[in-house]
């Protein structure tokens, strides 16, 4: 079997099995031809799951954070991971009163919003749409709050409303916040994925037309891609922002194919059908990085991947069943079979690479027969029956959520626990999830920033449970309390104190394990250049350009 270049490539056996019970064995350039887009540059990514909205502020997942975050918007400020300071974006030059409670933004003045075939702006950025666009999910009298029903959970879990007293805009290129408190990782959240920019006007336009629901379904934005398409399961398509105010993007068009097995994406990227495919399965990353025609990059990401308990229900609402399950499970074997010795064993929900890291190695070790004198402990000496959801999709922090579902399952029956495996289609896995009605779910975070609040508030929070983002559905006045009195300081000792206090909390509770830090992926075509791989998640394709001209031949228009 060959690729487009006529190189011979040598798949490992697993990979020829699948090989073989799939189209991919009658034809290398894909299923059909129909399937492929069209673009003088073009640029094809394989992304692993449909995207829940096209509005970052209404979600937390990443797979939907990728497809739109940084394509269609940009937000006041950005967080550079190599300076590891925050730095202009729409703003660019904001000022901090010494009480820490008033943040001054000045914005750019030629920023345009994109013109697409169902929208036209008549005026550039201002204020009024800063204003518009935080009042969202601020205000809950703004005409757009409840628009698509879903709430906004990470700006609830990370208690964002809650801090900020009102916001102004005394000039059409000033937007001035007012906090009631001060805040230690204000900066990082509105420098987050899902502090965007929408359009005031567009909004406007919608309302008077009675179609509000539109600007979640056919967004505008000022980011380096404007939205031209969608078909599940199928694709997304954005063309490039010939208005953009940065440098324009080299890539007329991109189309992330919606591809939901690791598998078959590798495949698709060897043979030409994908340029960039991002969590490549961990068991092929070393052969991958051995065929020519394609580089494997990796980075240091910060993230955890975690087996949350749903703790509104019994057994889960006894630490005592907690801490059985925890010492139930051997995590150093789920780290040689799911991730193939790239990751490291989490011993804290916060990753060894932050400066408030607390390893709690007691809380978390394996041992089988102190499980099973904790669950006596709890009136459960032959166990129970419970179900672990295993997350369908492929992320940075976990590679393969059924495999380790099915490791911890045999785990758990060595100490007398019968668990059964759930999973669904991603969006409605993640309603479902939601909603509560798992016992137990493998899933992770990965850090937006380097801020260690990231992973406690948005995860653990009691604003995080109402939000629906709280995956242990565990509230805790007293874990609140250690978390508030960290981010009412700025100085890093204080802070690392009572974020040490926290983790040595939820070692002895757990509410969750974690399980492991692992390290992020990406596969890409060699002929690309510009693809950095940030640490802190997210996907940035603007500066993304081709060495080598696309063959005609994989550039064929969707029907």
């Amino acid at each position: 079997m060959t690729n487009m270049h006529g190189n011979r490539i040598r798949f490992p056996r697993h990979i020829k099995q699948m090989l073989a019970a799939s189209c991919f064995g009658f034809a290398l350039a894909g299923c059909s031809p129909a399937d492929h887009p069209m673009a003088q540059d073009g640029l094809l990514y394989c992304a692993e799951g449909n995207p829940e909205s096209f509005n970052p502020q209404l979600v937390t997942s990443g797979t939907t954070l990728d497809m739109t975050a940084a394509q269609l918007y940009d937000r006041l400020i950005e967080y550079d991971p190599e300076s590891h300071t925050f730095v202009p974006s729409l703003a660019h030059e904001w000022t901090v009163t010494d009480d820490g409670l008033v943040y001054h933004f000045t914005l750019r003045d030629d920023v345009r919003f994109h013109t697409t075939a169902y929208f036209t702006p008549t005026r550039h950025l201002t204020s009024d749409d800063v204003l518009f666009s935080f009042s969202r999910w601020l205000d809950s009298d703004h005409p757009y709050h409840y628009v698509s029903g879903r709430g906004y959970p990470f700006f609830s879990s990370s208690g964002v409303p809650e801090l900020i007293d009102h916001i102004d805009a005394p000039t059409p290129n000033t937007i001035v916040i007012h906090l009631k408190q001060p805040d230690s990782s204000f900066l990082a959240n509105l420098a987050s994925d899902f502090a965007i920019v929408l359009s005031q006007e567009y909004g406007e336009t919608l309302l008077a037309e009675e179609t509000p629901e539109r600007i979640d379904q056919y967004p505008i934005g000022t980011g380096p891609f404007k939205f031209a398409g969608f078909r599940k399961d199928v694709y997304v398509r954005y063309y490039r922002n010939p208005d953009y105010w940065r440098a324009v993007p080299h890539m007329e068009q991109v189309v992330f194919r919606i591809t939901q097995s690791d598998h078959k994406r590798m495949l698709m990227l060897l043979t030409g059908d994908c340029d960039i495919s991002p969590y490549p399965p961990a068991r092929d990353v070393n052969w991958l990085k051995q065929q020519s025609a394609i580089q494997v990059q990796q980075t240091t990401s910060p993230n955890t991947a975690f087996w949350a308990f749903n703790t509104t229900r019994e057994p889960f609402d006894d630490p005592i069943v907690r801490q059985a399950l925890a010492h139930a499970i051997d995590r150093d074997s789920l780290l040689r079979a799911v991730y193939f010795g790239h990751a490291v064993r989490a011993d804290s929900i916060l990753p060894d690479s932050s400066w408030a890291h607390s390893p709690q190695p007691d809380a978390f070790s394996y041992d089988p027969e102190k499980a099973r004198r904790l669950l006596a402990d709890a009136g459960y000496p032959n166990g129970f029956s419970m179900s672990i959801w295993a997350l369908p999709v492929q992320r940075a922090y976990n590679p393969n959520a059924r495999l380790m579902a099915e490791r911890i399952q045999s785990d758990l029956a060595r100490v007398g626990i019968q668990a059964n495996i759930v999973t669904y289609e991603w969006s409605t896995f993640r309603r479902r999830l939601a909603e509560g009605e798992h016992d137990s779910v493998l899933i992770g975070w990965s850090a937006d920033h380097a801020d260690p609040d990231n992973f406690f508030r948005p995860l653990l929070s009691c604003a995080a449970k109402e939000s629906g983002a709280n995956r242990a559905l565990w509230c805790d006045p007293m874990f609140d309390e250690l978390l508030n009195a960290a981010i009412r300081s700025t100085n890093q000792n204080v802070r690392s104190h009572f974020y040490q206090q926290a983790q040595e909390y939820l070692a002895t509770e757990i509410p969750l394990v974690p399980i492991a830090h692992s390290i992020r992926f990406q596969a890409i075509r060699n002929d690309l250049e510009g693809a950095a791989l940030s640490p802190y998640g997210g996907v940035q394709l603007r500066g993304i350009y081709r060495s080598l001209p696309k063959l005609p031949s994989q550039l064929e228009e969707q029907p």
